[in-house]
């Protein structure tokens, strides 16, 4: 897509140019009629490439409408058969998951689901140090708990060996991913993914989240249910109580928040809000959160939290809360996560410095970030990985020497397919493991193979591009007066979230403002005021950890200078109410 240089662009102190994002006025024209909002909103949708024919779907997705039969998917219809036939038949059944949100808020929901039914269930999250993915170890232990069946969720795709092995002793494996394929799958019972190469490009369900994909199944299996009489003396499950993880897992797992995904998360973020998870709503407490749960607060406040144990600490931990029955209980685990996670932001801290100096030592410019250390943990480098990538706009791939071995963990930028790159590095023998998909991966390699790695990974980017802004580009949505920013607009805004990956939070330039007070709080954030060239609209705005940056000392500095302001209007929790504040993340200096 193309874009229109906006003011200022000469002056920018931290991106070379800023654009506006270019759109059909016929189009914004047709959405602002179709859907009868605004012509902010009109012109948002159609930059995010929302046609007047499914502004419905974006703004008001529903379950009667959007959801499609689960059967659409491959081994759907196989996979429920027999995840039934256990239930029934009082079968013992073995949940295999990840140790990130995606898998935890998966092992939860047919954990809980199967469990509502009188299922018998033996869950195991794997500590990172055992690896990702099923393990010889894990499916002996199965096997020695009498399980025959095993479901695994959030993984499962390239683990040949370990699920080849259960199948040879008699056991029935169901795995539930949405990881990228290997060109064969494994030798299992049934194998549900929405990226199986035999599915086809148009599927609908083929951005979602493991925990998604679990949400069909459960689906698919309680239709089979009810169908075969299982609730005639019992009452049917809600499935609905369910969203909240759906919508916790599809945030975390940064997936894109378009069709299916928006649908979960949107209806998600409205049963989080009724409190009926016993688990989410102490670790909601226990991060002060007061207001309406948004994205924002599953992929950065809940997220992290719910992360750490799987990063540094007990993995299991995560789904435990997830499932606790009572308040005592989640209470006393999600005070364990709390404190983790405190260790895994200082953890976080000084490796991040670590991997900044490596960059700057390296001294060259390359279309990657890759950075590794001895001493660095490998259940943080995954986070030193997305930070990397948010400073560069590259991808970002941040490892830990273990003797002679580096297990990493990657994030990309759109427009570059990191868990392409991981498959094919694997194909050619550079990669030990390695899988993931278009924005994220993790890898393992021997560590004299890591120049043959990042060559590899350099040239790949270079010849597979795809369409993309430069990584000196700062897009924005729409310039507007100072005048404007209102709490009528962020009602208005409110209309498109939940904002995230595939739907970014709309960006603005407020132009020629002047500062009419700043001062540094908290932890160097720079507080202050704008007033706008008629002397009389005003506007609160904060940069944060912005101190000692040349934003902060641009703004501590004003020396009575016109700027114009980029960033994003958002609510002023601080001071409650229905104000509004601009959250800062570039200055340009107004001629």
């Amino acid at each position: 897509m193309k874009h229109d240089a906006v003011l200022g662009v000469e002056n920018s102190l931290t991106s070379q140019f800023w654009f506006a994002r270019k759109v059909d006025p016929d189009t914004v024209a047709a959405i602002s009629r179709s859907a009868n909002v605004p012509e902010v909103v009109a012109r948002l949708l159609a930059v995010r490439q929302v046609t007047p024919e499914n502004v419905s779907f974006f703004l008001s997705p529903s379950f009667k409408r959007h959801l499609p039969d689960p059967y659409i998917l491959r081994d759907m219809e196989k996979a429920a058969k027999r995840i039934c036939d256990a239930v029934i038949n009082k079968e013992k059944i073995g949940i295999f998951g990840d140790y990130d949100v995606d898998g935890a808020t998966s092992s939860a929901v047919i954990t809980q689901f199967l469990k509502n039914l009188g299922g018998d269930v033996t869950v195991r999250i794997p500590e990172r140090e055992e690896g990702y993915g099923p393990s010889q170890k894990a499916m002996q232990e199965f096997i020695d708990a009498g399980i025959t069946l095993l479901i695994t969720v959030d993984c499962g795709m390239t683990a040949f060996e370990p699920l080849g092995f259960l199948t040879k002793q008699g056991k029935d494996v169901v795995v539930i991913d949405h990881h990228e394929p290997d060109v064969s799958l494994p030798d299992v019972y049934a194998v549900v993914n929405p990226k199986r190469l035999d599915e086809p490009p148009d599927n609908p369900c083929r951005q979602m989240a493991a925990v998604g994909v679990v949400f069909m199944t459960i689906v698919a299996v309680n239709r089979l249910l009810r169908e075969k009489g299982f609730y005639a003396d019992k009452p049917e499950p809600n499935l609905m109580q369910f969203l909240d993880l759906v919508a916790l897992g599809t945030v975390c797992d940064v997936v894109a928040l378009r069709g299916l995904n928006r649908l979960f998360v949107k209806s998600g973020l409205a049963t989080m809000a009724q409190r009926k998870n016993k688990g989410l709503c102490v670790l909601s407490d226990l991060a002060n959160i007061k207001e309406k749960p948004s994205a924002y607060h599953l992929g950065f406040v809940i997220g992290p939290r719910l992360n750490a144990c799987g990063r540094i600490g007990n993995a299991s931990l995560g789904m435990k809360l997830l499932c606790a029955a009572d308040e005592a209980e989640a209470g006393e685990i999600a005070k364990r996560l709390d404190d983790l996670n405190t260790i895994r932001r200082q953890m976080c801290e000084e490796i991040y410095k670590q991997a900044i100096a490596q960059m700057e030592r390296a001294q060259t410019q390359e279309n990657i970030a890759f950075v590794y250390g001895k001493d660095w943990h490998s259940g943080v480098v995954g986070i030193i990985a997305g930070r990397l990538k948010e400073r560069y706009n590259v991808p970002s791939l941040v490892m830990s020497q273990e003797g002679d071995e580096l297990r990493g963990s990657g994030r990309s930028v759109a427009g570059a397919d990191l868990g392409a790159a991981v498959l094919a590095a694997k194909e050619k023998g550079i990669l030990m493991t390695g899988g993931g998909h278009a924005m994220a991966a993790g890898f393992s390699l021997k560590a004299e193979k890591a120049d043959e790695f990042k060559n590899f990974l350099i040239e790949y980017f270079e010849t597979h591009k795809q369409e993309q802004g430069g990584s000196e580009d700062y897009l924005i949505d729409s310039v507007i007066d100072i005048g404007a920013v209102s709490g009528n607009l962020l009602e208005t805004l409110n209309a498109m979230e939940p904002f995230g990956e595939g739907n970014p939070e709309p960006r603005f330039v407020i132009p020629d403002v002047a500062v009419s007070s700043v001062r540094i709080v908290g932890s160097g954030h720079v507080s202050c005021s704008f007033v706008g060239r008629n002397g009389r609209s005003r506007l609160r705005a904060i940069a944060f950890r912005a101190a000692d940056s040349i934003i902060g000392c641009s703004l501590l500095n004003h020396k009575g200078n016109l700027f114009h302001i980029a960033g994003y209007i958002r609510p002023d929790t601080f001071r409650g109410g229905d104000n509004v504040q601009f959250i800062i993340e570039d200055l340009a200096l107004a001629s």
